[in-house]
């Protein structure tokens, strides 16, 4: 599926990428929704109802990631709320292998992100994520989400990357699509970012569900797909 050796540089999304997203599915669908019922005083299905209504309508914005922004709108540390339940977050399969393959094959990695800064460092400081890459970027540092097609061409400014030689691994066909627009020729997505839930059936984008079906170097590939007792 990818000739390696025609990739420089790799940007790699967090959140259903290489975390699971069944932290941050169970925190705003669930955990929040329970705090917020909580805050106001009303039955829970009720403010289930009016905390999503109101998280929709951010969608695809900035203030949809902005941890800062809901703090003030529902008058709740959502920070804290997080820290609550980090003890789900964690990496989807084979991810730190993948990495570490891919530092060795001399690919430049670069974690680009619509995670609020607040977020990244808990999700950071949990899972050890950036002792892998070379390079950590929020949107946030920009004012635009990875949706906008200008947030490419600031990322170019403080990381200059080849949009020929560049590829982009994201569980949001809305982010590939922006990126796809700019230029970035190189596009894959993750079939089943949250594990808890079923993978997503094809999209416009060529998919994986696991790393392995991507691994660098032949032989680890097969080494880690290998059944007990088949790599020894």
């Amino acid at each position: 599926m990818i000739d390696w050796s025609t990739i420089d540089t790799v940007l790699l999304d967090m959140d259903g990428t290489l975390l699971d997203l069944h932290f941050d599915n169970h925190f705003w669908l669930e955990h929040l929704p329970l705090r917020y019922a909580q805050h106001v005083g009303r039955p829970l299905e009720l403010a289930q109802t009016e905390l999503m209504a109101r998280i929709d309508r951010e969608q695809g914005t900035l203030n949809w990631y902005c941890l800062d922004y809901w703090s003030r709108e529902l008058g709740l540390d959502i920070r804290q709320l997080k820290e609550e339940v980090q003890h789900l977050i964690g990496f989807r399969p084979q991810v730190q292998d993948f990495l570490t393959e891919l530092r060795q094959s001399h690919q430049r990695l670069i974690l680009v992100t619509n995670a609020h800064r607040k977020s990244l460092s808990l999700k950071l400081a949990r899972t050890g994520l950036d002792q892998y890459l070379h390079r950590v970027v929020s949107s946030h540092d920009f004012g635009l989400p990875k949706e906008d097609v200008q947030f490419w061409d600031a990322l170019q400014q403080v990381e200059p990357y080849d949009k020929s030689r560049t590829l982009l691994i994201d569980d949001s066909a809305s982010v590939l699509r922006s990126a796809h627009h700019y230029g970035i020729r190189h596009l894959l997505t993750i079939l089943q970012p949250d594990s808890r839930k079923a993978p997503r059936p094809e999209s416009e984008f060529p998919g994986v569900l696991e790393f392995t079906q991507i691994w660098p170097d032949t032989a680890l590939r097969q080494k880690a797909t290998a059944t007990p007792g088949e790599a020894s």
